[in-house]
């Protein structure tokens, strides 16, 4: 079995008594260099994983922020080459961080899934999150990946039954990905109230790490699910930070950061809400 490089980092975090912090930024928003400075900005303020999106024509399950993001990189030019390049970017900034993409399938097989792995891990990449790829369906990725020595993330949802939930945790490499509410991303004002249910349930279906997203907005809601989870992930939260081209980039970036460093003090102090 190929090591993770995912897995080794959050059982790292795990020994030093806290999870992982895992951000979430879409390549080519609003231009694949100013990814490259957002991406590198927000590992600098604390991000422990870096989740790379790719850009999509039809995201049906991100929320409007980070939907937004997509349609404008797309319509400044990103392509999925260009994903390889921030991932190859961030690697030379930072190799101690796992840089895992996430893209919606189809993307995946018009690249062709053997060369996409090929690519992925010449770029130094961990993995790939698959949101809509199940794994009884998984069979070209799971081939490719173990070739490639990837890491794959598939998703749980609290419909999942106990059969879905030991099918996903045994196909997954790396981690379990937990949505921890129904429906499309975005950030919420609460916590997913089964969420931490839906990690123990997992956790008991055969996986070593569950990572819990779709929801978590600032600091406190990260020690909230830190507490329980191995890793907290974060998309629109970070992704709207950036949105606002009435305000010059490089206080956009300062935003990010400081909205980084809030949501990295949470997870740091996860524990001691547990």
């Amino acid at each position: 079995m190929a090591t993770s490089s995912t897995a080794a980092r959050l059982s790292q975090l795990r020994d030093e008594g806290r999870p992982a912090l895992v951000g979430y930024l879409p390549v080519g928003f609003p231009s694949v260099e100013a990814s490259v400075e957002a991406v590198t900005a927000m590992v600098d303020a604390g991000v422990d994983v870096v989740e790379l999106g790719v850009p999509y024509t039809d995201p049906v399950m991100d929320g409007p922020v980070i939907q937004q993001a997509a349609e404008r990189a797309l319509a400044a030019g990103a392509r999925v080459a260009d994903v390889f390049r921030v991932v190859e970017a961030l690697r030379s900034h930072a190799p101690h961080v796992p840089v895992l993409v996430m893209s919606y399938w189809n993307p995946v097989l018009r690249h062709g899934v053997g060369m996409f792995a090929r690519d992925l891990a010449a770029a130094g990449g961990a993995g790939l999150i698959t949101p809509d790829l199940i794994p009884d369906e998984a069979a070209a990725w799971v081939a490719a990946s173990d070739e490639h020595g990837l890491d794959r993330v598939f998703l749980v949802a609290p419909s999942s039954t106990t059969e879905r939930l030991r099918l996903t945790a045994n196909a997954s490499r790396g981690f379990v990905y937990a949505a921890s509410t129904m429906g499309v991303t975005g950030a919420r004002s609460q916590v997913g109230a089964a969420a931490e249910r839906l990690v123990a349930d997992t956790r008991e279906a055969g996986a070593e790490h569950v990572c819990v997203g779709l929801g978590v907005s600032d600091g406190e809601q990260a020690a909230q699910v830190g507490a329980f989870a191995d890793g907290v992930i974060v998309g629109s939260a970070l992704v709207r930070t950036l949105l606002d081209d009435a305000v010059p980039w490089v206080a956009r970036l300062d935003t990010l950061q400081t909205v980084t460093a809030d949501l990295a003090a949470g997870v740091a102090r996860a524990h001691e809400e547990s």
